[in-house]
């Protein structure tokens, strides 16, 4: 019957539901196994007799008995008894297909499964991260305010299908909250605070911002908050009060998740030498891809300049071509040069402001797809740096305090019991009670503190694909403006031949020439460019 269940018979949906809850072709887990039989509808007895048909007294399940599961699920479906014998019918024929319902939720249910398994792996994708909310953050038209003028900013979320409107300080008391919310994770920094009006300004700290949401709405832990869902869903007016009227004494992660209590049990004995290690790889990691992000930064300066000099060049044959100075035979005897370049170089001012607007838009793409998805990557990293800072200065120092404070009432009880007054040794039994009891607190916060560094230390790692997306859309940017560029170069070609008689001057180059770029008959070649 194994063979049976696990080959020729087993219809898709029983591979895709495996697939679903075993990506990586593991055992099924029991807990997984009863939160796919809940969406079949049976009763709970019925349930239970499936899961002892199959039960191999391991708590897992392998592949063959997840099969065997759904095909008796769906027999019990149709109203018939949970029997092994039921299933040797179809040993000819497809295995009959259980009713679960939409599947699309369980592969949520199987991550969050997984996950829960093993609390020390971050367990998500690139690709999951990204698909936990896309978020957008584009100016509003106009300024607000009568006397003093601010911006307001359109967050746009689609997981929430909600577009809200936000000033600048509706994002700085949101933040403010996250860092009481979520000290030990990483949370990204906000664009500085500036009395600046300037356009430049303006559209750079909108970026800013952009990659601020971007990054907290990615966050395996924060995406689900009911902070991070105010913040986008929240419609009305005063935002920066009503947010912290709503969410005035809102207890951090460590007092409301479920790790905190054995967040000792989850530290490695070696995690500081990981640590350490850590956190040197990615200030190098920090370092290349900045100077990756200033290498970017040149070529889309470049982008602009050429296309702002392709523009200049075609304005000033325009103003060649449309020059109105007497120019008489006196001037020029029988040569027809001055009006055959006129005419000539009027017609060919069209090009070349198609060639600055394709290094324009070039130039434009390149900002988005690649110096962005940079910047991106260069926030998250520093909002680590300041995540390590943070367990540094906070919590290893309060600890560190409380200590000290310990020793120093142990010192002051020995004293007063050595003068025997008997009053003040209670007070300080009381006092060193209250202090154990303290950094007791402190320790565990320690432990969950460094908990959640191993885990936003691999949220680094699984965002670290954007380094290779960035250089990906780079290439094809690189090779799709080329191309056009090429194209357009190639059609102005034959226009400036024809602008004066065939007779090539001396100072031209052949087309058969050993130095052309351009040989007989073949596309244009030109170094680094694919056509």
């Amino acid at each position: 019957m194994a063979a049976d269940l696990s080959f020729g018979s087993v219809p898709p949906i029983y591979r895709e539901i495996y697939d679903i809850v075993c990506p990586n072709q593991e055992q099924v887990d029991r807990d997984m196994f009863v939160n796919l039989l809940v969406k079949s509808s049976l009763p709970k007895i019925t349930l239970m007799q499936i899961w002892d048909a199959v039960d191999n007294k391991t708590g897992f399940l392998s592949r063959t008995g997840l099969y065997k599961a759904l095909a008796l699920t769906a027999l019990a479906q149709q109203g018939k008894a949970i029997n092994d014998k039921l299933l040797e019918s179809y040993s000819d024929s497809e295995l009959p297909k259980p009713v679960l319902g939409d599947l699309s939720d369980l592969k949520s249910l199987s991550l969050r499964v997984r996950r829960n398994k093993n609390p020390n792996i971050l367990g998500y994708t690139y690709q999951e991260l990204l698909e936990l909310d896309t978020v957008d953050v584009n100016l509003v038209p106009e300024k607000k305010g009568i006397i003093l003028k601010h911006v307001e900013y359109e967050v746009t979320s689609q997981k929430y299908k909600t577009t809200v409107l936000r000033r600048y300080t509706d994002f700085v008391v949101f933040y403010d909250l996250l860092i009481q919310r979520y000290p030990y994770r990483l949370i990204p920094r906000l664009p500085p605070k500036k009395m600046n009006t300037s356009r430049e300004f303006i559209e750079h700290r909108r970026k800013c911002l952009k990659r601020f949401v971007v990054l907290v709405v990615r966050h395996p832990v924060m995406a689900d908050d009911r902070l991070l869902k105010f913040f986008l869903t929240f419609n009305g007016s005063d935002m920066h009060h009503k947010i912290k009227d709503h969410f005035r004494g809102m207890p951090d992660e460590f007092m409301t998740n479920d790790n905190s209590i054995n967040s000792k049990d989850l530290v490695p004995m070696d995690t500081q030498l990981q640590l350490s290690n850590a956190k040197e790889h990615i200030r190098v990691l920090y370092r290349s891809v900045n100077v990756l992000k200033e290498i970017a930064n040149r070529m889309v300066l470049r982008s602009t300049g050429y296309a702002s000099d392709m523009l200049s060049l075609g304005k000033e044959l325009s103003n060649i071509g449309n020059n109105t100075t007497p120019v008489s035979t006196w001037q020029t005897g029988s040569n027809q040069t001055w009006h055959l370049l006129k005419t000539g170089f009027k017609k060919l001012a069209v090009d070349f402001a198609v060639l600055a607007d394709k290094s324009h838009t070039q130039a434009s793409k390149f900002d988005e797809n690649v110096l962005e998805k940079m910047n991106l990557f260069l926030d998250l990293i520093a909002a680590y740096r300041d995540l390590c800072e943070r367990n540094e200065k906070g919590v290893l120092q309060e600890h560190q305090r409380a200590l000290q404070k310990m020793g120093q009432y142990k010192k002051k009880q020995m004293t007063a019991n050595l003068q025997g007054t008997e009053g003040q040794t209670e007070q300080l039994e009381s006092r060193i009670l209250q202090q154990e009891s303290q950094i007791s607190n402190m320790e565990n916060r320690n432990y969950f503190s460094l908990h959640c560094l191993q885990i936003e230390t691999q949220l680094v790692h699984a965002n670290l694909e954007v380094v290779h997306q960035t250089l990906e859309n780079m290439t094809v940017i690189e090779c799709q403006a080329h191309t056009e560029l090429a194209q357009v170069w190639m059609t102005i070609k034959p226009s400036v031949e024809s602008i004066l008689p065939t007779t090539r001057s001396n100072g031209s180059i052949s087309p058969t020439s050993p130095t052309s770029p351009i040989g007989p008959g073949s596309a244009p070649v030109f170094p680094g460019i694919i056509l």
